[in-house]
């Protein structure tokens, strides 16, 4: 296991890069504890695969340096960085059986036969594959071929860190909740260095302790799940995570007070914050509510999700999303909206006010 420090990493797929947007992954410094559960979270071509191979040794930065316990790795082999990657589509050898599949990385390095069988029963026992030891591994399904990808992970006692690449893609979506928890039961048990890169949000929050937000080969947030939902860094990550994301409201601000279409909105950190371009409002549709007054709206739409509705409104040009819990009447045409104060902030171009960069 390793502590994982990314120091002014950035990265170019051209060979002589001019400006920001030459870079697939801009500058990165972060630090990543021992024993840690990881996600890289964010949509296509944002830079995720691009910092697993680097952190991987697949792909060598263009600046910076990749630290293993202190221990400069950027120029080290994969084959010398002892990582583990279980990769996007399931790697297996199928004319093996599942035990040789996965005593084969012990073997190839020699491990004594003892130790390989009791290493290869007790990882089988951990991710449920015992019954099938003796199996061709041809045989299995797609979620028994990557739980022997999985095991091939952990099987070796000398890894620093395991990295996933999008590892469920290819799993059936009822089986899947099963292995996101059969991983997060693993890493408990392991404690393990795990980075899991995704761009399905329930997997990352489920798994992970802490996310990396990532957009346009920026991070743009790294925190907990509870900090990205009740304190996005960027309107991004408030849009990203949530179903329905973020509501962002441009707005003015006058004598440390925020308003929006003309109507006073009580925020936590409209205080702190000057008058100019680029402002504005972010509040969940979780700490939005119907009152008696507050902003004034037009209810458009009202969908049943099971145990609340999602009600959208307009105010003018703007869509505001709440979330209303079943049996609560709803009017027809017109409502009036609150926020939640100590859920509303300020944002000036995407950043947090006071929190996020660009201030």
């Amino acid at each position: 296991m390793a502590k994982i420090t990314l120091k002014g990493l950035r990265h170019s797929y051209m060979a002589n890069p001019a400006q920001p947007s030459d870079y697939a992954l801009q500058q990165l410094d972060v630090e990543w504890e021992d024993g840690g559960a990881y996600a890289l979270l964010g949509p296509s071509g944002c830079g995720k695969t691009t910092l697993l191979n680097i952190i991987s040794g697949l792909l060598t930065p263009s600046h910076g340096h990749v630290l293993f316990d202190a221990e400069d790795v950027t120029g080290l082999a994969p084959d010398h960085r002892h990582i583990a990657q279980v990769f996007q589509f399931p790697v297996v050898y199928d004319t093996m059986t599942v035990y040789d599949n996965l005593a084969f990385p012990l073997r190839n390095r020699g491990v004594a036969e003892a130790d390989v069988d009791r290493r290869v029963r007790e990882i089988a026992d951990m991710i449920d594959l015992t019954e099938t030891l003796g199996n061709r591994a041809s045989g299995l399904t797609a979620d028994g071929k990557q739980k022997i990808s999985l095991g091939r992970g952990l099987v070796r006692t000398d890894v620093n860190v395991i990295m996933f690449d999008e590892p469920l893609t290819v799993i059936d979506p009822h089986l899947k909740w099963q292995l996101r928890s059969k991983l997060k039961e693993l890493h408990q048990r392991v404690r393990t260095t795990m980075i899991y890169v995704t761009h399905d949000q329930t997997e990352a929050l489920t798994f992970a302790d802490k996310v990396v937000v990532m957009k346009d080969g920026q991070v743009v947030q790294i925190g907990t799940p509870v900090d990205l939902f009740e304190r996005p860094q960027h309107t991004f990550v408030g849009h990203f995570i949530g179903s329905p994301g973020m509501n962002v409201l441009p707005c003015q601000v006058k004598g440390g007070k925020a308003f929006f279409e003309g109507q006073e909105v009580d925020s936590w950190n409209a205080a702190s914050c000057s008058d100019g371009d680029g402002l504005e409002i972010g509040v969940r549709p979780e700490f939005v509510s119907l009152a008696d007054s507050g902003v004034p709206v037009e209810i458009a739409k009202v969908s049943d999700a099971g145990r609340f509705q999602i009600v959208d409104t307009r105010k003018g040009e703007n869509s505001i999303k709440l979330l209303v819990p079943e049996g609560v009447e709803i009017p027809e045409k017109h409502a009036h909206l609150a926020f939640k104060s100590d859920h509303t902030q300020v944002y000036r171009d995407g950043w947090l006010v006071n929190e996020g960069a660009g201030q």
